[in-house]
């Protein structure tokens, strides 16, 4: 007797097939349901702050022919000397000057006579952002001595930021939690309970600043700063 002349070979086939098929409609729908009982929302927080420490690096330099730099290191010890006096001048609270080694560069010059750059930096960090913000736009306190200086831009930060992050990692969860109720009223459900949430980067502008960073940004150049955080949430659906 074959295989399929067997009485109920057949309909056994068929009720297989059919509990197979049902079972998967079954498994997919769970897996679907348990998809849809989810709902994911993005947040966040922005606070107003105001740089609490201020770096300000003054270079001085001189050039010099092959065979004459000891004269230039002379005058750039007198330029060095001459800028860290006017940071002391102006007295400032908490403050600290550093100077790095005075350095002779070489300068390569197309067939022409070897010059050397001897230059050297010197750095004031204060907590009074003010007052280094304006020694700064004194510069010409400086130049006007005849001094060789080259002045960076001053660089203002936040020293608090690790703080000022925990604050508004709780606002940005609890926004994003607002606006994940919102989404999920507007389908005729509500939230349940937080299953999972992660903190985005940190942004630190200068006010009203458009652009931003995926990995963070970090102005220094004003002394007002925007510092913002984002939350992603993750919530079930009731």
């Amino acid at each position: 007797m074959k295989f399929f002349d067997r009485p109920f070979v057949v309909p056994s086939l068929f009720l297989s097939a059919a509990l197979i098929i049902g079972l998967w409609i079954v498994g997919t729908g769970i897996a679907n349901r348990g998809a849809s009982n989810v709902i994911t929302s993005t947040g966040s927080a922005t606070l107003d702050v105001t740089s609490n420490d201020a770096k300000w690096t003054v270079s001085v330099y001189r050039t010099a022919n092959d065979g004459a730099t000891a004269v230039a290191y002379s005058e750039v010890s007198q330029d060095a000397a001459a800028v860290e006096s006017y940071f002391k001048k102006a007295n400032l609270a908490t403050s600290t000057i550093t100077s790095t080694v005075t350095v002779a560069d070489q300068q390569y010059n197309n067939n022409g006579p070897v010059t050397y750059n001897v230059h050297q930096e010197i750095t004031l960090e204060s907590g009074d952002v003010y007052g280094v913000q304006k020694l700064a736009q004194n510069i010409g306190a400086l130049t006007g001595q005849g001094l060789s200086v080259s002045p960076q831009q001053p660089q203002y930060y936040v020293t608090n930021l690790p703080d000022i992050r925990v604050q508004l990692q709780g606002k940005a969860v609890a926004d994003a939690k607002a606006r994940a109720q919102q989404l999920a009223e507007s389908g005729g459900s509500s939230i349940g309970p937080l299953l999972s949430a992660s903190s985005g980067v940190v942004q630190v502008l200068a006010p009203n600043a458009i652009s931003s960073d995926d990995y963070g940004d970090y102005d220094t150049s004003t002394i007002q700063k925007e510092v913002s955080v984002t939350a992603h949430v993750t919530f079930a659906v009731k």
